[in-house]
């Protein structure tokens, strides 16, 4: 699904970025080749960094 529509950025684009170590999501437009534009699918690429699990908060890598 697009998820940012000026970048033409998709969630599997945006959730490979973060998997990838993207924090904050100018870091996720740079790994996706973009740049933030309207500011739209801000608040999702937050979401979905809040959600995804990250070395530190999960040192084990356990679920």
């Amino acid at each position: 699904m697009i998820v940012c529509l000026c970048n033409a950025l998709s969630d599997a684009q945006l959730a490979d970025a973060i998997a990838k170590g993207a924090r904050r999501p100018k870091d996720v437009y740079c790994a996706c080749g973009g740049t933030a534009q309207c500011g739209t699918c801000t608040k999702t690429i937050l979401t979905m960094i809040r959600e995804t699990p990250t070395a530190s908060t999960n040192p084990a890598g356990l679920p």
